[in-house]
């Protein structure tokens, strides 16, 4: 396997999403994996406790860094894509929740293809990637393990997107330099920058491709900030018709069924946790326990940017 790239989560202001998400992250992603959450001033007390506590007792090889200032979403994800170098780098939107074996797909797909500059997973929520339902925000899938076994079933054809979509996406380092990083002049939000960069990307020569093989769900999904539509459409005059057009005729359709029939293979007996849901809910049932109460954590080490 090739050496795993640098996971950035750019913390929000939701703490139960980011709480969720590191708890995933935790799960499903190969020990030692470097990860750096970067805060521009965003978490609030409850949200420091919950990356003190985290960053105490995780497997991966992990960082937290704090500004004291914010400077945007954009020009702020900038600063640490380029402290990044030329290393891959995995940018994960702070509500992200990922299925297991999700990163090392995401290397495996740069692996095959060396022109795949974006590589993009499955999501509830995805826009162009959505599943099951194209266009369409779902709730996040409850047996996200099934999933994501079923993922690995698929045939890593690696099909074209218009653009790379923000709940998790693996950059290419070193195409990400050459295309110039991304434009935090013209754009604030995530979600428009990295259409920007994705189509800057394609004008290069580079892919911008779905990693069929992985799925990430999230709780929402991603959005532009005021003027970031106008500016796309004054720099890229193509993208709206180009996006209508890719959800209108869905060529992922056959790859999404064949993910939905996958799944539905995988059926198998109700898990443990499923059994006790049902006996706990039954007539006569034990209720469910509480976890015992912990005292909260101190607040976690920084450095200001």
């Amino acid at each position: 396997m090739s050496t795993l790239p640098i996971i950035v989560l750019p913390l929000g202001v939701d703490d139960d999403a980011l709480d969720a998400c590191l708890a995933a992250l935790d799960a499903g992603t190969p020990a030692g994996t470097r990860v750096w959450l970067a805060d521009d001033a965003c978490a609030g007390p409850r949200g420091l406790a919950i990356v003190e506590r985290w960053l105490a007792g995780t497997r991966l090889q992990a960082d937290y860094s704090r500004r004291q200032r914010s400077i945007g979403e954009v020009a702020h994800l900038d600063e640490v894509l380029a402290a990044c170098g030329d290393a891959d780098v995995v940018v994960l939107a702070p509500d992200a929740i990922p299925a297991a074996g999700w990163l090392t797909q995401l290397v495996a797909c740069f692996a095959r293809d060396a022109a795949i500059a974006t590589a993009t997973p499955w999501c509830n929520a995805g826009e162009t990637v959505a599943w099951p339902r194209i266009g369409e925000i779902c709730a996040v899938p409850r047996d996200l393990v099934r999933l994501g076994d079923a993922c690995l079933t698929l045939p890593p054809l690696h099909p074209e997107l218009p653009a790379a979509v923000g709940h998790a996406v693996l950059l290419r380092g070193t195409a990400r330099r050459r295309a110039g990083g991304l434009d935090g002049s013209s754009y604030a939000s995530w979600y428009a920058a990295l259409i920007d960069l994705s189509l800057r990307l394609a004008g290069l020569g580079w892919r911008n491709v779905l990693c069929e093989t992985a799925f990430v769900a999230r709780g929402g999904e991603g959005g532009a900030a005021d003027g970031d539509m106008p500016a796309l459409a004054a720099r890229w005059p193509d993208w709206h018709a180009r996006l209508a057009a890719f959800l209108m005729r869905d060529p992922l359709a056959g790859c999404r069924q064949a993910l939905q029939a996958a799944y539905a293979a995988l059926e198998g007996p109700p898990t443990q946790r499923e059994l006790f849901q049902q006996e706990a809910a039954a007539p006569g049932g034990p209720p469910p326990s509480l976890p015992p109460a912990t005292p909260p954590p101190s607040a976690p080490r920084t450095h200001s940017a």
